[in-house]
């Protein structure tokens, strides 16, 4: 498992592609595969999901036949031979001939003139009758929803089997893990070292294993310049910084044999459901982590608005074909 950190990957589609690499070279091909792709499947999106079954080299795909199919390509073994994807060239069509109509499943190469290269997978649609299959915008709201179960869920193991009432983050003793311990890095934006526990306070992390040895010159934080791409074992909440005596204080029901191997936190744009801070009980006075008497003048206190630019980088991962 790797910890992407971001619910869509339009900002980084590079380390994405990385990411994809990484967790399919584990697969030892003793059992079925079955690849989830995502639902962006326009514009660069569709360049990704090329570029994906090219690194994959599926049997199989099934494509969604919904009520605006006509909007993207069927993904036949000839359109993606010749179609070029984000980061890889598509075949070049060299003496094919045109046989009518302007999709890429028309081309097919004069007699003779077979290619041997052109992936063999079957093409399967699926006609979902659910209403609304499809819509624009709604998977995006039910994706949210079920991400915030999915981390109550994942928190909900912190809880004792013998204790009836659900005990509040403030209730729950968590682990202390020296600044020297663990590497520290930012996934989806540039923080100044400056503002990095202020970013990581409250944050909900990977807890991930990278290859390399922490070395730190003094009691920290170890700050990496650049994302890995590594095994990640678990997550947890940061529920506080000891700046005094250099501890991050860390919830997570990750088992102690695996927090061993732990020595990097992966901080991404994945937040911590807002029930969990607004619905603590017990608590006299303002409740952790809430306020709504805040300065929005103060440097960094705004969202964070981002333009998206995509970059095509010169094709660069081999496959069978090119």
């Amino acid at each position: 498992m790797v910890y992407y950190g971001q619910t869509s990957c339009e900002q980084d589609t590079e380390r994405y592609l990385d990411v994809v690499k990484y967790v399919f070279s584990s697969y030892k091909k003793e059992v079925p595969l079955v690849v989830n792709t995502m639902g962006w499947v326009k514009g660069e999106g569709l360049l990704l999901l090329i570029d994906i079954i090219r690194l994959l080299s599926p049997s199989h795909i099934v494509q969604m036949d919904v009520y605006d199919w006509k909007a993207m390509a069927p993904l036949t073994p000839q359109y993606i031979h010749l179609t070029p994807g984000l980061y890889t060239k598509g075949k070049q069509q060299g003496r094919c001939r045109q046989m009518g109509g302007s999709g890429a499943e028309d081309w097919k190469p004069s007699e003779g003139e077979e290619d041997s290269s052109v992936p063999e997978f079957k093409l399967l649609y699926v006609n979902p009758e659910f209403p609304r299959a499809g819509v624009a915008g709604e998977a995006r709201v039910h994706s949210g929803i079920l991400r915030d179960m999915s981390i109550l869920g994942y928190l909900g193991q912190l809880q004792a089997p013998d204790i009836g009432a659900v005990l509040p983050l403030h209730s729950l003793v968590p682990y202390q893990v020296p600044f020297s311990a663990v590497a520290l890095r930012v996934i989806h934006t540039d923080v100044a070292p400056t503002n990095i526990m202020y970013a990581v306070n409250a944050g909900w992390v990977g807890l991930c294993r990278i290859p390399d040895e922490i070395r730190c010159q003094n009691d920290g934080p170890v700050l990496l310049t650049q994302t890995p791409v590594c095994d990640c074992l678990g997550f947890g909440i940061v529920r506080g910084v000891d700046m005094e005596k250099k501890l991050y204080h860390i919830l997570t029901p990750v088992p102690p044999e695996q927090l061993r191997m732990v020595n990097c936190l992966l901080l991404g744009s994945i937040t911590i459901p807002n029930c969990l801070l607004v619905g603590q009980q017990g608590v006299e006075g303002e409740i952790p982590y809430v306020t709504s008497d805040y300065n929005y003048s103060i440097l960094g206190s705004g969202k964070l608005k981002k333009k998206k630019h995509f970059k095509r980088r010169e094709y660069g991962f081999d496959c069978d074909y090119t």
